[in-house]
């Protein structure tokens, strides 16, 4: 019996990986001045997401099958019994739609829209059209969470993706089912806001903070005098404005512009454990302390191995697989790290360890259970 071996399909699973550190450089000083209208925002002042269903008609045969998308059928049998066009059961079942496709298009509607006001829309194609390159939106009803209907989108759609296909080959750049229509819808009704209710507006900031909080209602109290802000909390600001809609509007824009000084965030790690990456803020902090430090690695190499029986001898070919694994640990290293209280200084003494994300997160949590590493580990 004769027995040979085939070239060797190696596959090594080790636990190595990229490290990839972001780091989040602060400026020169270490805080710097910003504006109020970019820590805080107007409640009750926001956009409102609009979504309906729509048509595409006029595809070149890269529409959707009828067959498998009923909903496709339905609704232009519902859009031509609007236009007084009624199609009976047997003439549904008989549509062969290839140039028409089914679509969700979504909208956002900014604060303070008027009726006539025109807004971009996006065009998603939810059945199996192959392209919507060349199509046209007609009239769809935008909703808002309530119902009502704020918006009628209808327009030429452009759509930047490109394709072809030939002899069973394809080439494809860019996606062919979403795109954009420019202006394509038009406001039909006013959200209500609260701006103009009440003798007082609330300021909400960005992210929560009470020292930013203390920080708005003082620079507000020392340029229109003082009890004119009061800070509720750590995000909510009471500010008293003028009842009259002119003048407080005018009292708005001069608030919006006034400077504070930015307060340093609080110490944190933002570990991406999909992407390998590491965010480290200015306010990180590392204490003296020493580690050991090792790699493993698991290489598995699976090598076929065929067993051909001697010519006269009536047995059968039989295909087999030799796996073998093998196990490297290499040695650790005590490895002292300063302490370092700016942020250079941190990333250079955490690049100093050589380890992967996944070593560099256990290092990290053992740092902070010794009580030397000042921030919060969060893993997203």
């Amino acid at each position: 019996m004769t027995t040979w071996t085939t070239s060797a399909k190696t596959t090594s699973l080790r636990l190595l990986g990229h490290l990839c550190l972001v780091v989040l450089l602060g400026a020169a000083s270490v805080s710097h001045a910003m504006r109020i209208k970019e820590v805080a925002s107007i409640e009750g002042v926001r956009s409102n997401q609009l979504t309906g269903f729509g048509l595409i008609v006029g595809l070149d045969g890269t529409g959707d099958q009828t067959t498998q998308m009923p909903y496709t059928t339905q609704g232009l049998a519902n859009y031509l019994q609007q236009l007084g066009i009624t199609l009976t059961a047997t003439t549904l079942t008989q549509l062969q739609m290839k140039n028409v496709a089914a679509v969700l298009v979504t909208a956002q509607l900014p604060a303070f829209a008027r009726p006539g006001q025109l807004l971009d829309v996006n065009v998603s194609s939810v059945g199996n059209a192959k392209s919507l390159k060349g199509g046209t939106l007609i009239a769809a009803p935008l909703k808002g969470a309530d119902g009502e209907i704020y918006a009628l989108a209808q327009g030429n759609l452009i759509v930047a993706g490109a394709g072809a296909a030939a002899g069973g080959s394809k080439v494809q750049v860019n996606h062919l089912s979403a795109g954009r229509i420019p202006d394509g819808a038009q406001v039909e009704r006013v959200v209500p806001t609260s701006l103009q209710d009440g003798p007082s507006i609330n300021l909400s900031l960005n992210a929560s903070d009470f020292q930013t909080a203390r920080k708005v209602a003082q620079a507000i109290n020392t340029q229109f005098g003082e009890g004119v802000a009061q800070a509720l909390d750590g995000r909510t600001i009471k500010v008293t404005a003028p009842t009259n809609a002119n003048d407080r509007v005018n009292f708005l824009a001069e608030m919006e512009e006034l400077p504070i000084q930015n307060s340093i965030a609080a110490a944190k790690i933002i570990i991406n454990a999909r992407t390998g990456s590491i965010v480290l803020n200015q306010a990180v902090s590392l204490g003296a302390c020493a580690i050991a430090h090792g790699n493993l690695s698991i290489s598995i190499s699976s090598t076929p191995v065929i067993s051909q029986p001697n010519a006269l001898s009536q047995g059968q070919t039989v295909v087999a697989e030799k796996a073998s694994i093998e196990i490297k640990q290499e040695a650790g290293k005590l490895i002292q790290l300063p302490a370092a209280a700016q942020l250079a200084d941190v990333v250079k003494a955490l690049n100093a360890l050589g380890a992967t994300p996944q070593d560099l997160l256990a290092i990290l949590q053992a740092i902070k259970s010794a009580g030397a590493l000042n921030a919060e580990l969060e893993v997203i």
